[in-house]
């Protein structure tokens, strides 16, 4: 019997990402994780605000994303903000490798979910923002409200 693996249940987003980089590219990645962790995800209970991901030997790594114990755990709970590995294909994680290495680019977490019963996290690829271009969305999401409020009126 084949397992459904189109149902996606969002865990945790991180929204103020989008608003602070601009999105050069997105990556959805396996994370490698303890069975407490699962456990302490299927309750709903993940934050990837301030997370971020680097390279080293080759391998793409998930730093500041927390993950509270397990309520039911015991002594053999994990460590909440422990560094995590993220499981991608290695063409992948190389050409990200390179791109990371030019000024400016870093790797952020932008959404954590279950695709079925696998535990996955949309990585992206992203830039800075100026202070500008902040001001800039923000007009464009304000516009976008302003005509979506008109048009509910008209209906």
């Amino acid at each position: 019997m084949a397992r459904d693996t189109t149902t996606i249940k969002t865990i945790a987003r991180n929204k103020k990402a989008l608003f602070r980089f601009e999105v050069l590219g997105k990556l959805e990645c396996g994370i490698q994780l303890r069975g407490t962790e699962v456990k302490s995800l299927r309750a709903g209970q993940a934050s990837i605000q301030e997370a971020y991901g680097f390279m080293r030997d080759g391998q793409m790594r998930l730093v500041g994303a927390t993950i509270p114990e397990y309520s039911h755990g015991n002594i053999h709970n994990h460590e909440p903000t422990r560094e995590r590995r993220l499981l991608a294909h290695r063409r992948e994680l190389l050409s990200w490798e390179k791109k990371v290495k030019e000024r400016g680019i870093t790797i952020v977490p932008l959404h954590l979910y279950f695709r079925g019963h696998l535990v996955k996290v949309e990585m992206a690829l992203v830039k800075g923002k100026k202070l500008y271009d902040k001001r800039e969305t923000e007009k464009k999401r304000s516009a976008q409200r302003d005509i979506d409020r008109a048009l509910s009126r008209r209906r």
